[in-house]
């Protein structure tokens, strides 16, 4: 039997622990406090706050090192060295932001240091918690001490400080808090950017430094899973760290995002296709996970690409053209995350499509000739491809090989041909027929719907003795295809299309129906006298 259960207060080193985190942070803003507090209320001069800081810092760190190793004293040691390192790290950010007396480099460069040092002791005593200390510390004071663009490089700089403890530490916490401060500075940073009245070249600064957090987190995910191919807080923390890059076209004109998010589309596609480059796999050792946070990012810079670079009548075209690259990838590779994406981007085409040839547009001549045209028509051309190599890339991933989703996926995929066929047909008629042109193209539309309910029956009919399940489906799509085009054909192009058109719809349907009835009539009668026995002489 269990003993009772201990309350968390009173279990080992629970206390203690609280205790010293409380003293970290109520110490450090004690320190904020002399740094800019008093600064503010003009107690003392420059030079003293940041000397007695520093000392204050340095004291708390020798402090630390001299307690560390005693009995009871690694608690006590983690919470004086992590609040003397983020002292002096905040110390530096006033000196380099206040007072101006270090240059930016020199500032960064020493604040580096200090940050590295302090994970360098960590490491080696093997504490996760003094470095999440030290950087969660510096990381949530800094913005107190100064609001500056100088804050996103000293955030980076921390980011960067802990880079290397992926090498040999895995440390999942410190990987975390080391990336969400420069990532969520640097999103504010942007949206103010966009929002506000900022210079171009503040702009520019800020994209900086979405790519400088994107590029740490893209080599300290890759650092990690070489690794351990199972950190999967590295692909998390490197999919948090791409968000402000994803996000920074939006402070500049079309010409400059669209170009921005290419190149970052093209890197991160890049990093996601490394695990299927024979002579580079082997080298870089890309896990799944990875190549799939990867890949999704990229889609979303992709898809960035396709609404910027495009106008509203073409983005279908754009997206249906980027599923037919997923698609052909996740067919050749077998990767069910390509064509998982392709699945989206053709989504989001086709919602673009129905908004501009819905079946109200398609139905309304005025409406039709308003919206469609050469667009359009691109659009439904494209679609129909996706569906024939969506199709191809479901059989590779082998999510047809029952009949019954064969079936599902073979009428979900007519019912959609025929409608984009009849928008094309429509929209082509419009583009070259002139005012008859949207007739002509219903027309058109009903001749094609009747062409392929025939060939659906007609192949029906040929597999009705070898496969009858393959057969059963294709005649029944192939009659209620017809039965379709014989609706539209008596409740639409009656009423609607001129005599010349109207006969020559009603003629084609007419022989085909003639056609297909025949053969119908024939198959089923050999297959009856297959069916009888021979009689005896």
């Amino acid at each position: 039997m269990r003993g009772p259960k201990v309350p968390w207060w009173q279990r080992e080193g629970v206390i203690s622990r609280v205790l010293a985190v409380a003293g970290v942070g109520v110490t450090l803003i004690g320190v904020v406090m002399l740094l800019v507090l008093a600064a503010q209320a003009g107690f003392f001069g420059p030079v003293p706050r940041v000397a007695a800081g520093a000392v204050f810092s340095g004291v708390l760190v020798g402090l630390g090192m001299r307690v560390h190793g005693r009995a009871g004293g690694q608690v006590g040691a983690i919470a004086l060295a992590a609040t003397g390192i983020a002292g002096g790290y905040l110390d530096i950010v006033a000196m380099t932001t206040m007072y101006g007396w270090l240059p930016p480099v020199v500032g960064y460069v020493v604040a580096l240091g200090i940050a590295a040092g302090g994970v360098g002791l960590a490491m080696r005593w093997r504490s996760q918690a003094l470095a999440v200390l030290v950087v969660l510390g510096a990381a949530l004071l800094s913005p107190v001490v100064t609001t500056e663009l100088a804050l996103l490089a000293f955030l980076i700089v921390l980011q960067i400080a802990a880079l290397p403890v992926q090498l040999v530490r895995d440390w999942p916490y410190l990987h975390v808090v080391r990336t969400l401060p420069a990532v969520l500075a640097t999103l504010i940073a942007v949206a103010a950017a966009e929002l506000g009245d900022a210079t171009r070249g503040h702009r520019y600064e800020v994209l900086a430094a979405a790519i400088a957090v994107a590029a740490v987190g893209v080599a300290g995910s890759v650092l990690a899973v070489r690794r351990r191919a199972g950190d999967i807080t590295a692909s998390l923390t490197f999919a948090v760290a791409t968000v402000p890059l994803l996000a920074s076209p939006t402070m500049f004109e079309r010409r400059t995002g669209v170009l921005v998010s290419a190149v970052f589309a093209a890197v991160l596609l890049t990093v996601a296709a490394l695990p299927w480059m024979s002579t580079l796999a082997g080298r870089v050792r890309i896990p799944g996970h990875l190549a799939a946070v990867a890949a999704v990012s990229g889609a979303f810079a992709l898809l960035e690409v396709c609404f910027g670079a495009t106008r509203v009548q073409t983005v279908p075209v754009a997206l249906y053209l980027v599923a037919l690259g997923f698609l052909a990838v996740g067919g050749q590779q077998r990767s069910r995350m390509a064509a998982g994406i392709a699945g989206v981007f053709g989504l989001i085409g086709t919602l673009g499509f129905l908004a501009d040839a819905g079946p109200s547009t398609l139905a309304h001549q005025s409406y039709a000739e308003a919206h469609l045209g050469i667009s359009t028509a691109l659009g439904a051309v494209a679609a129909l491809a996706v569906l024939a190599v969506g199709f191809w890339c479901a059989r590779r991933l082998g999510f047809v090989e029952r009949e019954s989703d064969a079936t599902a996926v073979m009428v979900v995929g007519g019912l959609a041909g025929l409608y984009m066929v009849t928008a094309l047909s429509v929209s082509l008629g419009i583009i070259t027929g002139g005012s008859d042109g949207f007739l002509a193209g219903h027309g058109i539309a009903t001749m094609v719907w009747m062409a392929a309910a025939t060939t659906a029956l007609l192949f029906g009919l040929r597999r009705l003795s070898r496969t009858p399940q393959q057969a059963k489906v294709a005649l029944a799509a192939g009659l209620l295809v017809t039965a379709a085009a014989l609706a539209k054909l008596f409740l639409f192009d009656l009423a609607t299309l001129d005599g010349l058109l109207r006969a020559a719809a009603f003629l084609v349907v007419g022989v085909l129906l003639l056609l297909v009835g025949t053969r119908y009539a024939r198959a089923f009668a050999e297959a009856g006298g297959r069916a009888q026995p021979s009689q005896p002489a």
